[in-house]
């Protein structure tokens, strides 16, 4: 079931999808299958979400484009691997993390072009929002493929827009680890407002994300979560730090990035979330762009590696939650999609779209308790950064 949002207007929204998006693929046992977006995308149209939505193609990112982020002599470097699959270890491919394969340049040009295309269809004004659910690779550097990411497509998207004349975008990362690509791209630059929440840099990788991470004047916020963090400690934290920030900064448009690898099922991370507290995430950041951004919303998918039960879950909710629809949790996973889940991975699929939670969390500005590991991660982040926006870093 469909429920409308009712006074939450959201005008056009825009999903950007192309099969070939599914060929950026590291191969047999790489944690980052691409079947996660295939399987999002099957789940999203059997349950009628795209159909409220414009479903558009994308063209690949060109040279000049990508090279609003990253380096020229990595993008030929790139180019040189994506043609005999050999490994370059001087730019980050050929690791485990990021193997070389042929094609790489091609798959990953055509997911920033798909994120270049939603910034742009928001920024015109075409569509109110835009969702690409293949992007979100926010580990790339500058000069080095990291963490499964060859090109940083949201970074890219970002200085995109940055070229036409926006002056002031938010950026706000919920991925479990640390968006350190996208911070190191704008770390100086006080057009951009980076946030990031994510599992301590003490227990996960990339090893950074600390509170005094804070860039030109604050432009830079860390919310680093114990781990163990669930529901609503996770919620406490971003309604403590986020919307003040945003509310503040003022963004011109608002580019969001969702990797859903906090999820408890989650094997290569820590935290404790539910999908039902990921989905209160999303509209939380929903009503953010329209309070803070007039509306003007980019959004991307990112890590998350429980390719069936978590992935595809929740973010055909974020493509509902874009659409101005959410999707009522209790529904059932449509028999078709289950039966493909069956037949593209053997596993056995989940029956509905929740897990049974209903998130709540108490509001940090009642008072907070220094003992409690993530009140002192609120803390740390506040008192970092809220002084340099004017805010007081106390409730």
């Amino acid at each position: 079931m469909i429920e409308s949002t009712g006074g939450q207007g959201c005008g056009s929204v825009r999903v950007l999808w192309d099969d070939a998006l599914t060929s950026y693929d590291f191969g047999p046992g790489h944690p980052l299958a691409p079947v996660r977006v295939e399987l999002t995308m099957a789940l999203a149209r059997d349950l009628g979400v795209l159909d409220r939505v414009e479903v558009a193609g994308c063209a690949p990112a060109s040279d000049d484009e990508i090279a609003l982020v990253h380096r020229r002599d990595y993008i030929e470097a790139v180019k040189a691997v994506s043609k005999t699959g050999r490994p370059d270890l001087g730019c980050g491919l050929g690791t485990a993390d990021n193997p070389a394969f042929i094609g790489v340049h091609e798959a990953s040009a055509l997911i920033t072009g798909a994120s270049i295309e939603a910034a742009r269809s928001v920024w015109a004004g075409e569509s109110a929002h835009a969702v690409n659910v293949a992007g979100g690779l926010h580990h790339a550097m500058a000069g080095m493929a990291s963490g499964f990411c060859v090109y940083n497509d949201p970074a890219v998207a970002i200085a995109w827009l940055l070229s036409q004349g926006a002056e002031r975008v938010a950026y706000v990362d919920v991925d479990v680890h640390h968006g350190d690509g996208v911070q190191a791209a704008f770390y100086d630059d006080p057009r951009v407002l980076t946030i990031s929440l994510h599992e301590s840099p003490r227990t996960l990788f990339p090893g950074t994300g600390f509170p005094g991470e804070t860039g030109a004047d604050g432009s830079a916020v860390n919310v680093a979560l114990p781990a163990g963090c669930g529901d609503a400690g996770w919620l406490r934290a971003f309604h403590a730090v986020v919307p003040p920030l945003l509310r503040e900064f003022g963004p011109e448009i608002l580019v969001t990035q969702h990797g859903c690898d906090s999820h408890a099922l989650d094997p290569l991370a820590n935290l404790m979330l539910s999908l039902d507290g990921q989905r209160t995430a999303y509209a939380a950041l929903h009503r953010l762009a329209h309070e803070t951004a007039g509306g003007r919303w980019v959004v991307t998918g990112g890590g998350g590696y429980e390719l069936v039960q978590v992935v595809p879950r929740a973010w055909t909710h974020l493509i509902a939650e874009a659409s101005g629809h959410p999707v009522e949790p209790s529904t059932p996973t449509p028999a078709s999609w289950r039966t493909l889940v069956t037949e593209r991975t053997g596993e056995v699929p989940p029956l509905s779209m929740t897990d049974g939670r209903h998130p709540a969390y108490s509001d940090f500005r009642d008072g907070y308790d220094p003992a409690d590991a993530i009140d002192r991660a609120i803390v740390a982040t506040r008192k970092a950064v809220f002084p340099l926006h004017g805010l007081d870093p106390l409730p």
